[in-house]
């Protein structure tokens, strides 16, 4: 039996508290799991699980066994990754969470990572909201704003860059809108990041306005509010990985230009480690590169 493996397949199993998704997870049968689980079992003389039909459930020595395997998983990658030499390939599955608008961004150039790495999968997960990283088995998150919880590992990548758009066809008879005041005789199309789709920020460098607003319409996808406004839905908050094109374009236009959308920082979070694997640590050092290759995610000059 391959220890190091069994421990891992029974941290899966104990994260996601199903067999069937440690599978998907691990890309094993689920019969896979269970036999790797039994033989962990066997080897240390110990049940770690309750199993029933209906559900599954740790037992005491499961719940102690739980940190002492990831220490022990650790320190087998750190020991890996110190004999192998510099210019090793990465290899293994990075889950990584983040918004759709960066994930947009990123598929366009993982590739290159990929080709770099031939034995690394990277799973993109275009979510808005905060995740449970250690439940769920996500290695990496973007967050944009503060991050509140202190027991996560949290690095400051970039700042986000939005703009306050509508589709021309919107605008044709609508009131100018030039401050922050005017919107509210607008249809707004919101973005309900966190669960917060009512209010909009605003700075011009020196005062930061924020509007509360009542949208017309709610999303919790940013793709769909882009997708609302090309439409003429409304005015709207959009990044400029989404709205820069199109405004370049003419399809939308850039409303109050010398007040705009409060910038917020992009942040990556991970579970606190004192060794990232090396699958992980590529990722997030490739993620922070490619932030920092788009001048509006560093520096916030117009596009």
């Amino acid at each position: 039996m391959d220890i190091v493996s069994a421990l891992r397949t029974f941290l899966r199993v104990a994260e996601t508290g199903s067999f069937s998704a440690a599978a998907v997870d691990l890309d094993l049968t689920q019969p896979a799991v269970s036999r790797q689980v039994s033989a962990l079992e066997a080897h240390l003389n110990t049940r770690l699980l309750h199993r029933t039909t209906s559900a599954l459930a740790l037992t005491a020595e499961g719940e102690q066994t739980i940190p002492m395997a990831r220490r022990v998983i650790e320190a087998v990658e750190a020991l890996g990754e110190a004999t192998c030499g510099e210019g090793a390939k990465a290899s293994g599955k990075v889950r990584l969470s983040l918004p759709a608008p960066l994930g947009l961004y990123m598929s366009d150039r993982v590739t290159r990572l990929l080709h770099n790495h031939p034995g690394l999968c990277v799973e993109l997960i275009f979510r808005e909201e905060p995740s449970d990283l250690v439940g769920e088995g996500i290695d990496l998150e973007v967050r944009l704003g503060s991050v509140a919880d202190n027991s996560l590992m949290c690095r400051r990548i970039g700042w986000t860059t939005a703009f306050l758009v509508a589709a021309p066809c919107y605008l044709e008879g609508r009131p100018v809108l030039e401050t922050p005041d005017d919107i509210g005789v607008h249809d707004c199309i919101c973005y309900s990041r966190a669960g917060d789709g009512r209010s909009w920020s605003f700075s011009n460098g020196a005062d930061e306005v924020a509007v509360r607003i009542v949208p017309r319409m709610i999303a919790n996808n940013s793709v769909a509010v882009h997708r609302a406004a090309l439409a003429g839905g409304g005015v709207a908050v959009l990044s400029h990985i989404l709205a820069c094109p199109d405004i370049q374009a003419g399809r939308l236009v850039n409303l109050m230009a010398d007040f705009p959308p409060s910038r917020l920082p992009i942040n990556v979070v991970y579970p606190s480690r004192r060794n990232l694997p090396l699958r992980v640590r590529t990722v997030l050092d490739f993620l922070i590169d490619a932030v920092r290759e788009d001048p509006l995610m560093a520096s916030g000059s117009a596009c």
